[in-house]
């Protein structure tokens, strides 16, 4: 995804011409990325076992985990759905396949193996077993109904499992959803939401019982894996992205402005609190984001101001998968040094939060620069683009 702050270009289809657009640069959205890779720290650090939280206070540490401890879901489902809509408004209809999947593997892999190696080095080593380690470094952890599997290694790896199955699907789902009459897209977004809707329920009606999750969580590993975990059923996100990347470029209606849209996130946020738990998973989620990501789309689109263009924050949205990528190795370690018994007061507790956000983002700067950013450039450009 472009990251410049540039005002993009308002895009448009002809119809005698319906593969091509002008595609203007969506800086906003980079931006907007940090802010949801925030959302997953502060849930994996407001853990109580491991003893990630670093609250001495009890209510202050439940209070903590409360306020998190649906997160890391609102932030996993903000990168799917924005993941479908960035790369189909960025979609060139030249690109063969085989050079879209190159590029997005070198920018996904590369970091993956270096915190794959990380996470066994300096945490998950004397533990892990092959069996458990090898799908992994393979991404095709998220495909199997075990516990220790999908959630072993370097556990926010298992996205990655997803997105690499989004790729691959990614210039079929385009061809067909570019086949959908414009009048109809609102039409295929609403269903594809309201199927996002029912996989929880069709969770609970279905699927066994157990065995349980661990941590007292309220429902079975494979109502957990099947709604939050199993990449075909994750792509409904995806796919809802890029219908709504549709709905922008061939100019359909889209009235929605981003601080309503923002509010209805936080009021969907708010409501994950108290739904049965499969359906904060995802479920709850799915539409208020659904409609924020092109509602900043088009602060771009228009020139209109926006901070989330800020130089600071698009630095920021582009450290972000790095940053993702290694913050709950940084929090382990973290908790080894200081010790499994030390916790800390309130303030001293948010110090301790802060430290470990800023050390987390040196380390990720660090895995940009000298690991993402170099595999991009040297790697996943095609021979043609390398002459160029």
């Amino acid at each position: 995804m472009s990251t410049t702050a540039e005002p993009a270009a308002i895009p448009t289809e002809r119809a005698t011409e319906p593969h091509r657009a002008v595609h203007g640069r969506l800086p906003s959205l980079t931006g907007l990325r940090f802010f949801a890779a925030l959302l997953v720290f502060g849930y994996h650090s407001s853990f109580a076992l491991p003893a990630l939280n670093p609250f001495a206070s009890e209510g202050v540490a439940d209070g903590y985990r409360w306020l998190f401890s649906n997160a890391g879901w609102a932030g996993v489902s903000f990168f799917f759905i924005l993941s479908g809509f960035v790369l189909t408004w960025s979609a060139r209809p030249d690109d063969p396949a085989r050079h879209f999947w190159r590029r997005r593997f070198f920018k996904i892999y590369p970091n993956h193996v270096v915190t794959w190696v990380l996470a066994l080095a300096l945490l998950a080593g004397a533990t892990t077993q092959w069996w458990q380690a090898v799908p992994n470094l393979f991404l095709v952890h998220a495909w199997v109904p075990e516990f220790s599997v999908f959630l072993g290694v370097n556990p926010p790896s298992w996205s990655l499992a997803c997105e690499l199955f989004f790729y691959l699907c990614f210039p079929l789902f385009l061809r067909r959803i570019k086949r959908i009459p414009s009048e109809h897209l609102w039409r295929w977004a609403a269903g594809t939401a309201a199927a996002v809707i029912a996989v929880p329920t069709l969770a609970y009606l279905v699927l066994p019982g157990n065995p349980p999750m661990p941590e007292g969580s309220p429902a079975s590993v494979w109502q957990y894996w099947s709604v939050y975990m199993l990449p075909p059923v994750r792509a409904l996100d995806f796919v809802l992205g890029m219908l709504m990347a549709r709905i922008v470029v061939t100019g359909r209606r889209f009235g929605v402005r981003p601080l309503p849209a923002a509010l209805a996130c936080v009021a969907a946020y708010a409501l994950s609190l108290y739904v049965p738990w499969l359906y904060a998973l995802d479920a709850v989620f799915v539409i208020p984001m659904a409609l924020l990501i092109p509602a900043v789309a088009l602060k771009d689109v228009s020139g209109r101001p926006s901070i989330l263009r800020s130089r600071p924050l698009v630095w920021l949205g582009e450290v972000s998968f790095a940053f993702y990528m290694v913050h709950l190795i940084l929090l382990n370690v973290v908790r080894e040094l200081i010790g499994p018994e030390k916790f800390f007061g309130t303030a001293a507790g948010i110090g301790v939060l802060v430290l470990e956000a800023l050390a987390t983002l040196v380390v990720a700067w660090l895995l940009y620069v000298a690991v993402e950013k170099p595999a991009i450039r040297h790697l996943g450009r095609t021979r043609k683009a390398n002459t160029a």
